[in-house]
């Protein structure tokens, strides 16, 4: 007895860790409560001028992109038929599911009349829209995941014939998958070639949706690299001697393919820029902006993975993919908000308020917490016993 209290105490235990996402969840219920009560201006600092702030640009922007590891892993897998990347694909599916979600539940907040959300699907829809062609997108791919890391669900309750059905469509599931990953994510860039008089002429080109999608395609790469380092070095009681093992040669692999990905997208970006003749504003303020933007987190990553790759430096490799990470990050904020209203002036410019701030905290913790919830206890870093010859 006293044994089972003493396991129950160190289970319960009170720690900083803890204590500080308590405080993020605490916080962040009450901002969506006065979110949801009394609207959009009471808790952002959103404007005519820039309907668009934060949530739009981290949750939806940088959240699309950031998740499209899923989609890169399983084509890179069941594709192109690099098996030895096939632990990989259920953590990275994962991560993708849980992403989007969290991109719709953005969507709620930011959206003025949230439970209007599916009005353009079932009353009036608008083919001709590039938010409506997102909109679906992003909601079909959320379905194409969700089948896609059902298989793990599936294992853990003991589902094993309609795993077996779900398991079978993996396939078409992935081909759809990259389909619609393509459509939506270079959509996503599509939607700002209709403000080319708010957006800076350094950001903006006629270039911009392949500029996304390229992009999304580093970002997925070495979010997976990146969650792989995370999930080694905090969860590693829960991987399986295959995800171990091939744990350095995915990271080693991924950066081969992220080196060139970031080649192709710097060459994209040279091309608008001459395209456009707009070399006489790397002379600005903004161009050195521009400059530090494509040489500090493109161009550096791109030789930094070539150079871990040919020398299998894994370390190297991992700050390599933070720094790719952010810099994906980096160009959706200066896309949407930093180089977007250029021409106004300083005090007419948005700044997100500080409750804008705490509910994006709070979505990517809900996030983390979901999957240390999965993680921990379905088999995704490991592959289940009864299904491991499969």
């Amino acid at each position: 007895m006293s044994h089972e209290t003493t396991a129950a105490g160190k289970r319960f235990q009170i720690t900083p860790v803890r204590l500080l996402v308590g405080g993020i969840l605490l916080l962040g219920l009450i901002v969506t409560f006065l979110r949801f009560t009394q609207g959009l201006g009471a808790v952002t600092n959103l404007d005519h001028n820039t309907p668009w702030g934060l949530w739009i640009t981290f949750d939806l922007l940088c959240g699309v992109a950031l998740a499209a590891g899923g989609f890169v892993t399983s084509a890179a897998v069941y594709i192109f038929g690099l098996n030895k990347y096939h632990s990989a694909v259920r953590p990275a599916v994962l991560t993708g599911f849980l992403g989007y979600a969290l991109v719709v539940l953005a969507l709620t907040y930011d959206v003025g009349i949230p439970w209007r959300l599916p009005y353009p699907f079932l009353v009036q829809p608008g083919p001709s829209s590039f938010l409506f062609e997102v909109g679906l997108c992003v909601a079909l791919y959320l379905t194409v995941l969700f089948l896609e890391i059902s298989p793990a669900g599936l294992e853990w309750l003991g589902k094993s014939r309609l795993r077996k059905i779900v398991v079978k469509m993996t396939l078409v599931l992935t081909i759809l998958g990259v389909v619609l990953s393509t459509l939506h994510q270079s959509s996503l860039g599509g939607l700002y070639l209709i403000v080319p008089s708010k957006l800076h002429p350094l950001w903006y080109s006629s270039y911009l949706p392949l500029e996304f999608f390229v992009s999304s395609i580093v970002a997925g790469l070495s979010m997976v690299i990146f969650e792989g380092a995370l999930s080694y070095r905090f969860l590693g009681h829960k991987m399986d001697r295959e995800h171990i093992q091939h744990k350095d040669d995915l990271a080693i692999g991924f950066a081969k393919a992220g080196s060139l990905v970031l080649a192709g997208y710097f060459f994209i970006q040279l091309t608008g820029l001459a395209a456009d003749n707009d070399w006489s504003y790397l002379g600005t303020g903004y161009g050195a902006w521009y400059i530090l933007e494509m040489g500090g987190f493109v161009a550096l990553p791109c030789l930094l993975f070539a150079l871990g790759a040919r020398e299998k430096n894994v370390r190297l490799i991992r700050w390599t993919a933070v720094l790719a990470v952010l810099g994906i990050v980096l160009n959706r904020f200066n896309v949407s908000l930093v180089a977007f209203n250029w021409h106004l002036a300083s005090d007419q410019r948005y700044f997100p308020s500080w409750m804008e701030f705490v509910i994006s905290i709070f979505l990517v913790t809900l996030g983390v917490l979901a999957y240390t919830f999965v993680v921990t206890r379905m088999p995704v870093l490991y592959e289940h016993p009864e299904y491991a010859e499969e």
